[in-house]
């Protein structure tokens, strides 16, 4: 699952790009708010509109009810042809996505001018602001390449590890089908998410997040929950990360050190860590991560084929899930490792089944912040190659990595796989790997996660003040300790590891990947039909059709791609159903753990065992 944040400047800069022009531009939003909605209550004066009388671009809300789909498509459609007009960044096609160039055009950073234009919130300075000047703002904000959104994409903490645990419980077959499946479903979403993003981000308009699509295509309560279910899928992978931390340190220290403890540990890691507002002070550290996470899958590959499965682990493996006869030692000695075909039979072989599949949806978790991705692009029109690339990446490693692994520990896979090595050493080796890696991730998850929550709903609904503030400020060295105090609760109270990322990925990984791109594209689709059939957006009026009836998306649902709405429509009930079953399996799970004594409430034993 690809980490959320922004684009690098350049491939050789941060790959979270303007994280503090972004946080600055999401904070005055409030204030600048108020300031329009109030002048709206009286004729503008002229210098704010255009000549011919309409309200410029750099006059309306971020997030303004004013604006149509009409107009959002018609400067949509400006910036995409100028964009074809851009000379290529760096190298193109499969060299340039594998071997990104570190200069070229976009390569650099934008001007302290550039970026005050877009974050200025007065409303008088902004008055003065040409066309061409906030056109010109939105697009030095743009730098990335097709290589960066690939290597950011690939970028993942928690899916390859979780995947040799999904085709333990699946069997060789269902296991290379369903994750083909899940490869290509993605990939499938991802250009549908990459279609609407062409349809609704301009220069004028520019579309920065998830949510602003859902914004733009379903309105404001869209949004609203498309931000809050963001924000809690990231403050659950910090969680998951604590755990798994908690886990490898516990692991390390031979089991001396108390479980409970050391996933304390890592809260307060992340107390200290958190304190960073800005993304940008990672830099280096982000870039490596996937590097150090294909240094920990070779380092376990090594442990698994060496020295087997760690026998320590067992009550954390698939083994116990499907059938515990399975890792049931007798007369001292355990079974052998067993691999299989097809679903294990086994008591809960349809609940183990579900839940080894939420498993395998993990690794395809990063459409969650494939707008971000695309907005930071010089030429968002190339994100599309480089997503399909990832993908294809993620779909061969992981495989290879997941098939490996299971052929080697079979039922005695742990989720996360590098908890279940038998060599001490090895286990140490890449239980050291894993934790900086997720130490890096999960300091990246709460800095995003708590930005989406706060700027969402604290300042948004809730009227606190903007984290540019001085007393936004103090809020954030404050909520710092609660967000992870909260994560360190989840992962203490609930230290079922495999279970709990069950409940991630069915109520909302799944629904980012699978679920809501469809159901936007059917709006996106709707809306777009809409245009063909009335009068376009006129900028020398501002006039543009808007208001639907229920009658009228019916109409243009049954109108051009009418078969294509149809399937999205089937696609979004089963990834839907899926969702229910992956939650259901996730109870039921959990409900076996704690009636069986497996799973224990803040536990001072390790629920991952000891790796000798």
């Amino acid at each position: 699952m690809a980490q959320p944040g922004s684009l690098m400047q350049g491939e050789s800069g941060d790959p979270r790009l303007h994280a503090e022009e972004r946080q600055v531009l999401d904070a005055i939003e409030q204030s600048r708010e108020k300031d329009v909605l109030a002048s709206r209550e009286k004729e503008l004066p002229a210098n704010e509109k255009h000549l011919d009388g309409t309200i410029k671009p750099q006059q309306r809300l971020i997030h303004d009810p004013d604006v149509s789909f009409a107009e959002y498509y018609h400067y949509s459609q400006q910036t995409r042809a100028e964009e074809e007009t851009h000379p290529s960044v760096g190298k193109t096609g499969v060299l340039g996505i594998l071997f990104p160039s570190k200069s070229g055009p976009g390569a650099g950073h934008s001007s302290d001018e550039d970026v005050n234009v877009h974050v200025t919130g007065d409303l008088q300075t902004r008055a003065v602001i040409t066309d061409d000047e906030w056109a010109q703002a939105s697009r030095a904000l743009r730098t990335a390449t097709q290589g960066t959104a690939f290597y950011l994409i690939t970028t993942d903490i928690l899916g390859p590890f979780g995947l040799p645990y999904a085709i333990a419980t699946v069997g060789w077959g269902p296991g290379v089908a369903l994750y083909t499946v899940f490869a290509a479903l993605a990939g499938y979403s991802g250009y549908l998410l990459w279609d609407i993003f062409l349809g609704l981000d301009s220069y004028q308009f520019p579309v920065r997040s998830f949510g602003d699509i859902g914004y733009r295509i379903y309105g404001k309560y869209m949004r609203y929950g498309l931000s809050i279910l963001q924000g809690l899928q990231l403050l659950l992978n910090v969680g998951l990360i604590v755990m798994s931390n908690g886990g490898a340190l516990s692991q390390a220290s031979k089991e001396k050190l108390c479980y409970i403890i050391c996933c304390l540990v890592w809260a307060l890691v992340g107390y200290f860590s958190g304190q960073v507002r800005t993304l940008q002070k990672f830099g280096w550290l982000a870039n490596a991560a996937v590097w150090i996470n294909i240094l920990c899958m070779l380092v376990s590959m090594i442990g698994a084929g060496k020295y087997g499965p760690s026998y320590g682990s067992v009550d954390s493996s698939a083994g116990y899930n499907i059938d515990p006869a399975l890792i049931t030692a007798v007369n001292g000695t355990f079974p052998a490792v067993q691999t299989s075909g097809g679903i294990p039979p086994s008591p809960g072989g349809f609940v183990g089944a579900v839940g080894g599949a939420m498993n395998a949806v993990f690794s395809y978790g990063g459409s969650m912040v494939f707008p971000e991705f695309m907005a930071e692009m010089k030429k968002p029109k190339d994100f599309l190659w480089a997503m399909w690339a990832a993908q294809a990446f993620i779909y061969i490693v992981y495989m290879f990595y997941g098939l490996f692994l299971y052929g080697y520990q079979g039922q005695y896979v742990v989720n996360p796989s590098y908890l279940g090595i038998a060599s001490y050493g090895i286990s140490t080796a890449g239980n050291v790997l894993a934790m900086l890696s997720a130490a890096i991730a999960a300091a990246l998850y709460g800095n995003i996660g708590l930005k989406v929550l706060y700027n969402n709903v604290f300042v948004e609904i809730l009227n606190f003040p903007p984290l540019t503030s001085t007393s936004g400020k103090m809020i954030w060295i404050g909520f710092i300790p609660v967000y992870w105090s909260i994560a360190f609760i989840v992962g203490a109270a609930i230290p079922n590891f495999s279970a709990l990322t069950q409940v991630v990925a069915a109520f909302c990984i799944l629904q980012f990947t699978y679920t809501f791109p469809p159901v936007l594209h059917i709006g996106y689709k709707i809306k777009q039909a809409a245009l063909a059939d009335q009068a376009s957006f006129d900028p020398a009026t501002g006039a543009a059709p808007e208001k639907f009836r229920l009658k009228d998306y019916v109409r243009y649902f049954f109108s051009q791609t009418w078969y294509l709405n149809v399937f999205h429509v089937l696609y979004f009930l089963g990834a839907l159903a899926l969702a229910g079953l992956g939650a259901y399996a996730a109870i039921e799970t959990y409900k076996a753990g704690f009636a069986d004594g497996v799973t224990t409430s803040f536990t001072c034993t390790s629920p991952f065992g000891s790796s000798s």
